[in-house]
């Protein structure tokens, strides 16, 4: 197939084009490199498959006029803000691209019949309240603009499905990480915690720690991902994918350091937009898909910090 995936200079991102050549499909990218790095690109871009890097963004109605000549199949639309305290510091730059830019990508994708997979996020969710989980059903809390943003474009994605028919799904991951992710401030909780140990830093908790992740290793998360852009099965649904466990961000830093006190708390700094219990119930990806994960939370660690050990790219 022909496939675009938008903002696949990310972490994710690369991922998912990494797998989606491993499958034999022609691969364009578009990115405006404000969370992406073409570095990224290095290992995939001299594959036969790769059709090309484009340096653009997805509210540039030119450079989608131009990129969507090419006859998509399959539009995977991982662009996007994705920092919390940047969308409560400066929510109009979340809006436009989380919300203007995947209303472009929509209109290309109607115009052009093509299907959408809509990357959201687990940040939508109010909190687990039980131990089976977070399903599809729970309740929503946008606690920040992020979150907000993320819910607008969803409705706008399914907008398209129940009024245009155009085959569209709606992701939700919970929290990758993985090699390639940012490994300061906007990274992930995983990164920075195996960055900090390896320089000799302390690993900083915001607020008590008591408050839990669903970690999700990121080749788990792209072939998710992936799937679902091949499944006729989730088009006009909302699908979740998870590790189906939970762990504190307490007992994270001492898997990862085990010295007590190489671990400190600080202030938290968003706490207004804190989800206390993210537990994954990953069910109807398993139902629809027949997807769950392979890497255990061990496994994943492991192979994030020999990652970080043998990169500079920081």
């Amino acid at each position: 197939m022909n496939i675009l995936v938008t903002g696949g200079a990310g972490f994710i991102g690369r991922w998912v084009v990494d797998r989606l050549l491993k499958d034999d499909h022609q691969v364009w990218v578009l990115d405006d490199l404000s969370n992406g790095r073409i570095e990224n690109m290095k290992e995939l871009r001299d594959q036969e498959n790769f059709m090309g890097f484009v340096f653009g963004d997805i509210k540039d109605i030119r450079i989608l006029n131009h990129l969507f000549i090419n006859q998509f199949d399959i539009c995977y639309h991982l662009a996007a803000s994705i920092n919390v305290q940047d969308s409560i510091d400066h929510p109009r730059t979340t809006f436009d691209n989380d919300v203007i830019g995947t209303f472009n990508i929509l209109e290309q994708c109607k115009n052009n019949n093509v299907k959408v997979v809509f990357m959201s996020t687990c940040m939508v969710y109010e909190r687990a309240w039980s131990e089976a989980g977070i399903n599809e059903t729970n309740p929503v809390k946008p606690a920040s603009p992020y979150a907000g943003s993320k819910l607008a474009a969803e409705n706008m994605v399914l907008s398209y499905y129940h009024t245009y028919e155009l085959p569209v799904t709606i992701i939700r991951p919970f929290n990758t990480y993985g090699p390639y992710q940012k490994t300061g401030g906007e990274g992930g909780v995983v990164a920075i915690f195996l960055k900090n140990k390896l320089a000799g830093k302390p690993l900083q908790i915001y607020g008590d720690g008591d408050q839990t992740r669903d970690l999700l290793y990121v080749e788990d998360c792209a072939r998710f991902v992936v799937e679902s852009g091949y499944s006729n099965k989730v088009d006009g649904e909302i699908v979740n994918a998870g590790l189906g466990k939970d762990i504190s961000i307490n007992n994270l830093a001492k898997m990862i350091v085990e010295d007590e006190n190489c671990i400190k708390h600080i202030t938290h700094i968003h706490p207004q937009s804190e989800i206390p219990k993210l537990l994954c119930d990953y069910s109807k990806a398993k139902t629809l898909l027949d997807w769950e994960p392979k890497y255990s939370l061990e496994e994943g660690i492991k192979k994030t910090e020999e990652w970080i050990k043998s990169t500079d790219l920081i």
